[in-house]
């Protein structure tokens, strides 16, 4: 565990950016994330059960990360839902990227309903060792 922390992030309160505003009407909720930090890149593991990655949106937008997902989920052709215990079918949540990472190179993987997105820091900001020259 490092002492030093990075900025992710602060969660951007309302989620909406430019382009997620059109769909604000939409009520959202935000996925339980887990947010790890190593000497080289931060990574935020996301829960999104039941979105596929056909309806999956990971979006930067110069500082402001957001991260969408519409969930989908197939009732059999004569099954009728009684009941059902989701507040939502989108998941959102944005956040607001340090200078320190690189945007540009940010991977994301989606696999069993964890999305996990990897931002890199930069590599001039990154720990280095420093070789000592003597005799």
């Amino acid at each position: 565990m490092t002492t030093k922390t990075s900025q992710v992030a602060e969660r951007n309160p309302t989620g909406a950016t430019t382009q997620s505003r059109a769909q604000a009407t939409k009520t959202a909720i935000s996925p339980p994330l887990d947010i790890f930090e190593d000497s080289e890149s931060i990574t935020l593991e996301a829960d999104m059960p039941g979105v596929s990655k056909e309806r999956l949106n990971v979006h930067v937008d110069g500082e402001n990360l957001l991260l969408e997902g519409d969930l989908q989920f197939a009732l059999p052709e004569q099954a009728q839902a009684l009941y059902a215990d989701l507040r939502s079918t989108m998941y959102r949540c944005s956040f607001v990227l340090s200078r320190e990472l690189q945007s540009d190179k940010i991977q994301a993987n989606l696999k069993d309903g964890v999305l996990r997105v990897r931002i890199p820091k930069r590599a001039e900001l990154q720990p280095r060792r420093i070789e000592v020259q003597g005799s």
